[in-house]
């Protein structure tokens, strides 16, 4: 249905004479759905979803269910953006600390290579990308196989 692309409610008040979506009404009235009510999600200016709401019987939706409904959506819109905005913000903040370890290792890796080849910074980590390159591995693990063995840990 077209509510959550364009933000409408929209009502579907009897599945048996519905024509606009002919297959997907034919398919619900077949398993006992005589209404439907659909409420576009709308976040910062998008619409992200829909609330689908299915009556057993045809004429389900008066006009004070709808505006439940809507207010409803509204409720739950707000919920939704909450709930992505936690999610993007967790996945942002792992991203910072796996970086972070990354560098650490890293800068530890340019260190080491510095003290035994009596090179510049930039030259060790030329190397250590060297290494990732030949060897298929991420510059991360190819600095943290070398830290390892430094310190006498032995982890490849």
């Amino acid at each position: 249905m077209d509510s959550s692309p364009s933000g409408d409610s929209i009502s579907v008040p009897d599945m048996a004479t519905e024509k606009r979506w002919p297959e997907w009404a034919e398919y619900a009235h077949s398993r006992e759905v005589g209404s439907s009510l659909s409420v576009g999600l709308p976040i910062q200016e998008a619409v992200v979803g829909a609330l689908n709401v299915y009556g057993g019987q045809a004429h389900a939706f008066d006009a004070e269910a709808i505006d439940v409904a809507e207010r409803f959506a509204a409720y739950a819109a707000v919920a939704l953006a909450n709930a992505h905005l936690y999610d993007t913000t967790a996945t942002l903040a792992e991203q910072m600390r796996e970086a972070m370890r990354s560098r650490a290792v890293i800068e530890q890796a340019k260190g080491i290579i510095m003290g035994e080849r009596r090179c510049s910074p930039e030259e060790a980590f030329a190397l250590l990308s060297k290494i990732s390159q030949d060897t298929n591995r991420k510059v991360r693990d190819v600095a943290a196989a070398l830290v390892s063995r430094a310190v006498g840990t032995g982890r490849d």
